[in-house]
């Protein structure tokens, strides 16, 4: 009787999920390293190709909340399919583009791929599919799941372009993504029957929701860690070789690596392996634990890291202890964030008014990325982005205190 009532979390739909998002994330997160060999190929400026990242995460938050709404119209299984063949479609002709507006249009295709075999659909699907006091963490797990791509991804690449051409690593690559389609029949679920007219009608749900001034807190709030998480990935290891040439011999890690290029290599590596058990321990907290404290609590640890980061002498063991801790609160805001939107809001269109908010998220990724780039141009160096990045950091821990994290249909109810 006790399994029947308590049964594992570990289900068809989880496992499907998170693998899913594990493939779909390990492939997204390497695209960086081919920076270097098509800008050496072609004689491209690295700008040209930053730019086309940059466009990837912006085509990923707007194709996010069309894919989830798709979703739950059509279903969804047949939405992650398209996005799995999107992805395959993108990164296939990517691997034939020679020019840089070539792969700049094509990674609006590959961010719609994302976006459709990312989080939005998936994170929707196992949280209806997972009882209310599971909830919290079975979302903790799957995104930490997404968070293990970002740990198999680059070191696959790696040795795939060790060994073969860059065009050659993106077909297989496009491979991988239309084998991951055999993961999609997993994702079969119940119709959620739902009791509150709130719920009956998407566009009545987007009204609600955009009225209510605590989901635009949430839609703000996740700008920041758009902006931090895509910043640090695409300019945290230059920043390290440039910073202050940190000595690695006689430092802790010197067994480990040995060079400032193989320390920005370790500090991504870091920070996706402590961001897994980040997730996990925020979506199991977010169970007994009032969301909106844990994310103010999480933005507020960010914007502490990187303050005395920036103001500390930077050196290779300073880099490891900010990697671990800036890990750990990486990704965590994903499963309290689409936590309480489903708390809030309810589960039927949950995929969609999360995909709306994570919308921010990528602006802010978009923002990131743009902004160093830019800035670094200007002044020679990346302090003032950290600086921008940890007024925003503040901005978030501040502005989720004021959410009200009580069912909408519920406030109805009183002011009723």
């Amino acid at each position: 009787m006790s399994e029947k009532k308590n049964p594992s979390i570990f289900t068809p739909v989880l496992i499907g999920g998170s693998l899913i998002l594990l493939i779909s994330f390990a492939i997204r997160s390497t695209f960086g390293l081919f920076q270097i060999p098509i800008a050496e190929q072609f004689m491209w400026a690295r700008s040209e190709f930053s730019l086309a990242i940059a466009i990837q995460n912006l085509a990923w938050g707007i194709g996010t909340p069309i894919f989830s709404a798709f979703a739950e119209k059509f279903g969804d299984r047949k939405a992650i399919t398209v996005g799995l063949l999107l992805y395959a479609l993108g990164v296939f002709i990517s691997s034939t583009a020679s020019s840089p507006e070539a792969h700049q249009f094509l990674n609006v295709i590959i961010g719609f791929g994302i976006a459709g075999s990312g989080f939005g659909p998936i994170l929707a699907v196992v949280g209806r599919s997972s009882s209310p006091e599971k909830r919290s963490l079975a979302l903790g797990v799957t995104t930490a799941a997404g968070s293990g791509g970002q740990v198999v991804g680059p070191p696959l690449a790696a040795i795939l372009l060790n060994t073969m051409q860059w065009s050659s690593v993106f077909i297989v690559f496009t491979i991988i993504s239309l084998l991951t389609i055999i993961l999609v029949p997993l994702l079969k679920t119940t119709p959620t029957k739902t009791k509150n007219k709130i719920e009956e009608n998407l566009s009545d749900a987007l009204i609600d929701a955009a009225k209510d001034p605590t989901y635009i807190m949430l839609f703000l709030g996740f700008f920041s860690c758009g902006f931090q998480l895509a910043f640090i990935t695409a300019h945290f290891p230059a920043f390290i070789a440039e910073a202050s040439s940190p000595i690695i011999q006689g430092s802790l890690i010197s067994f480990v690596c040995n060079s400032v290029t193989s320390l920005g290599a370790l500090s991504i590596a870091l920070i996706g392996l402590f961001n897994i058990a980040g997730s996990i321990v925020a979506g199991a907290m977010g169970k007994n634990f009032t969301k909106k404290y844990l994310l103010s609590i999480i933005y507020t640890g960010r914007t502490i890291a990187a303050i005395l980061f920036i103001m500390l002498p930077i050196t290779p063991n300073s880099v490891v202890i900010f990697s671990i801790v800036m890990g750990s609160l990486w990704l965590a805001t994903v499963p309290l964030t689409s936590g309480i939107i489903a708390y809030i809001y309810g589960l039927k269109y949950m995929g969609t008014l999360y995909g709306i908010v994570f919308l921010s998220h990528q602006i802010g990724s978009f923002v990131g990325v743009w902004l160093g780039g830019l800035f670094y141009d200007i002044y020679g160096s990346y302090n003032v982005v950290w600086w921008v990045g940890i007024g925003v950091g503040a901005f978030s821990a501040i502005i989720h205190l004021p959410v009200k994290e009580i069912p909408l249909s519920e406030r109805k109810l009183k002011i009723a």
